[in-house]
């Protein structure tokens, strides 16, 4: 299901509850090789407490990197801290765009992607074949969808 277009303030809100209720993990992207300042070195040290591991990936939900340096890959859990961080820090989710934020928040369901967001880019998707979520995602006001 594509997402038509970028979810701005209630609309971002109430979707980032969606993943949150439906998700365990969710992802943030540094590229080494772009500017990163003070705000998102910030959000990251706001988000320790919740973070699962880093990795240093060429590969991650919508990306595959060709060359050039690895991206550091923050995993981190779903929990209540994180939601209020992530719901306050922007209000829009295509923001998540460096230097200001981390890229690319995405959302993790039992080890699959389920939000994929390609903030530089302007795209998103959801990948679900759960009709209780689909029915959540359809009643969100304001979320332009393409299944």
């Amino acid at each position: 299901m594509f997402i038509e277009n970028d979810p701005k303030d209630n609309v971002y809100k109430d979707l980032i509850d969606l993943a949150f209720e439906v998700c365990d993990t969710f992802i943030l992207v540094v590229r080494e090789s772009i500017f990163f300042n003070q705000n998102a070195n910030y959000l990251l040290e706001e988000l320790e407490s919740s973070l699962k591991e880093v990795k240093e990936q060429y590969e991650w939900p919508g990306i595959i990197s060709a060359g050039g340096k690895p991206a550091k890959i923050y995993y981190y859990n779903t929990d209540i801290n994180a939601r209020t961080i992530i719901k306050t820090v922007t209000n829009s989710l295509h923001s998540w765009v460096q230097p200001d934020l981390p890229e690319d928040l995405s959302f993790i369901k039992n080890g699959k992607s389920w939000l994929i967001n390609v903030s530089h880019e302007f795209e998103s998707c959801i990948i679900t074949e759960n009709k209780e979520e689909i029915d959540k995602i359809t009643q969100i006001k304001g979320l332009n969808v393409r299944l």
